[in-house]
């Protein structure tokens, strides 16, 4: 069995979640703030296209920006000699970008469940923006928060179609464990591929079980 999409991947997912984690987190702050609701549902749509669009096309439009003749890819290859379609770089940017609405959408929600009231009283006394933001509102949406990193992350480790596109299958660099199960059921060692399958559905259930004790958690809280 070979490991290395198993590192590539736990790689991917790590570096992507905390990009993800923190983007998501101050577009979420962004848009709650904003007043107006025509702008707010503009680019609450933007923002969530990759959740609803297939990820070829997803990869389609990355592939587009950072391929060899893309605007960023050939910024990059020009000025650094760095290409960033079909390497590793490749699968943490469509990683970042599959599980950003994810992150977002929870952040958001859970930015918008906790009471106004409490950012006034910060304001009230003489808190600063930023210091509400950290003592207030994130402290009080941390469990959604928290559910939201958990599900960028497992989105993230099975991402599969936006990579296929942007970073390809190349063996020990871009393959990650859905490509890999991919690349072993297309060669007919289903032994092989169900190692990697069992991987998935292992990590994949310790995200769930993590996000039902917080949600437990929270729920037993209120009780």
């Amino acid at each position: 069995m070979d490991w290395s999409p198993i590192g590539i991947s736990m790689k991917t997912a790590s570096l992507s979640i905390l990009v993800t984690f923190f983007l998501g987190l101050i577009v979420a702050w962004f848009l709650v703030k904003i007043k107006n609701d025509t702008a707010k549902i503009i680019l609450d749509g933007i923002f969530t296209l990759p959740l609803v669009l297939p990820p070829t096309v997803v990869g389609f439009f990355l592939l587009y920006i950072f391929g060899v003749r893309g605007p960023i890819g050939k910024f990059f290859i020009e000025f650094f000699a760095v290409k960033i379609a079909f390497s590793w770089w490749a699968t943490v940017i469509a990683a970042v970008v599959m599980s950003f609405p994810l992150m977002y959408r929870s952040a958001r929600g859970a930015f918008e469940q906790v009471d106004s009231n409490l950012l006034d009283a910060g304001r009230t006394l003489g808190m600063s923006e930023w210091k509400i933001f950290w003592k207030v509102l994130f402290a009080n949406a941390l469990p959604g928060i928290i559910s939201g990193g958990i599900l960028a992350y497992a989105r993230g480790l099975g991402e599969f179609g936006a990579t296929a596109m942007l970073a390809g299958n190349i063996a020990g660099q871009t393959r990650t464990l859905p490509m890999a199960v991919y690349s072993e059921v297309a060669a007919g060692n289903m032994g092989e591929a169900s190692y990697y399958v069992i991987v998935i559905i292992i990590i994949a259930f310790i995200a769930i079980f993590i996000m039902d004790f917080i949600s437990i958690r929270k729920e037993n809280q209120w009780k």
